[in-house]
């Protein structure tokens, strides 16, 4: 049993990787300002596990308060997941986001270094790749010219994260997640954009539940199987998983080197059309949607080669696009009666 400090751990990704952090034994400290996430959230997480963990309400960018937990528990990794997440937000208030982002992962690199703890999982994004020359994208991709300051954040705590490692600062994992979605099989917890959702999978679930009128697709005349974009969508629960067998390569001394990276994905690309279809199947009525124009800065495709995590990693998405959306639906039925 390792002790794992989970920064961001009551939002979205985090939620379902401290759930799977608890089945495999561990002893759990979340760190969340709860600016981007909900209380209820990590009651939920001790019913669905039966276990408690230690929570405390302090932004990472507190070095004071993070030096006060990290002087209170020995810890034997971090999973850094704290951090602004809205491309289309961080490209109205960039320094918000660079701020927010960079500042919380050096503030938590020095207090790491500081109690000598060295192992780091970062959670990065195939935004890092920006427009891609190849599909499938591996991760020897090169980096391209970030469309936003959140994928900036990306690519830059990446290097501050490699540049670390090269000091023997850290020993780190970035893990490079392309599009998570789905919910937890419980339905206690899942995605909770705030305001009007950015990515597709809230916005068909809000559009089914009547939250919204409709959607619109951007664009059906991509060269695509069906004219619309296809993205690498993952469960966030397969996607958790990878983060709990990362943390055990890091405190079982298990790297090849002090800085590694990964692609989280399927490795096939799914249609917007096609999560449309699967939809209406599932739930069993229509969906309200319009064509509209192409949407500046979307790529035809975007799908990851998973090949490296399969093999070095022992991960695998074990869910499929159905699991995705029956979960999503279930979640966004179950939470209207919160």
């Amino acid at each position: 049993m390792a002790s794992i400090l989970v920064t961001g751990g009551a939002g979205y990704i985090g939620s379902h990787t401290v759930i799977e952090l608890l089945g495999a034994g561990h002893k759990i400290i979340i760190i969340d300002n709860l600016n981007n996430a909900e209380a209820y959230i990590l009651d939920r997480i001790k019913i669905i596990t039966g276990k408690d963990f230690e929570f405390y309400p302090v932004d990472v960018t507190d070095k004071t308060a993070l030096t006060a937990i990290f002087s209170t528990h020995p810890i034997d990794a971090v999973i850094h997941f704290a951090a602004h997440k809205s491309v289309a937000e961080s490209v109205q208030q960039p320094l918000r986001y660079f701020h927010n982002n960079l500042v919380s992962l050096i503030t938590l690199l020095e207090v790491m270094n500081q109690y000598a703890i060295q192992n780091i999982v970062f959670s990065s994004s195939a935004t890092v790749y920006g427009d891609a020359d190849k599909l499938p994208i591996t991760e020897a991709a090169p980096f391209k010219k970030a469309l936003s300051a959140y994928g900036s954040t990306k690519q830059m705590g990446e290097e501050i994260l490699e540049k670390s490692a090269a000091t023997g600062l850290a020993k780190a994992i970035a893990l490079r997640y392309f599009n998570p979605v789905g919910a937890h099989a419980s339905a206690l917890i899942g995605e909770l954009p705030k305001g009007i959702p950015n990515n597709l999978f809230p916005y068909v679930m809000q559009v089914a539940a009547g939250k919204l009128e409709q959607l619109t697709v951007y664009g059906n005349n991509y060269a695509t199987p069906d004219g619309t974009c296809l993205r690498d969508y993952i469960h966030v629960t397969d996607l958790a998983k990878a983060h709990v067998l990362s943390c055990e390569r890091l405190i079982e001394s298990k790297n090849t080197s002090a800085f590694e990276v990964f692609n989280l994905g399927t490795g096939s690309g799914t249609s917007v059309l096609q999560i449309i279809q699967n939809f209406e199947k599932i739930a069993g009525r229509p969906l309200r949607y319009s064509i509209g124009k192409r949407r500046e800065g979307d790529a035809p495709a975007v799908y990851a080669d998973a090949a490296k995590a399969n093999t070095i990693l022992g991960w695998r998405a074990m869910l499929d696009i159905e699991a995705m959306i029956q979960s999503a639906w279930k979640w966004e039925l179950e939470r209207n009666t919160i």
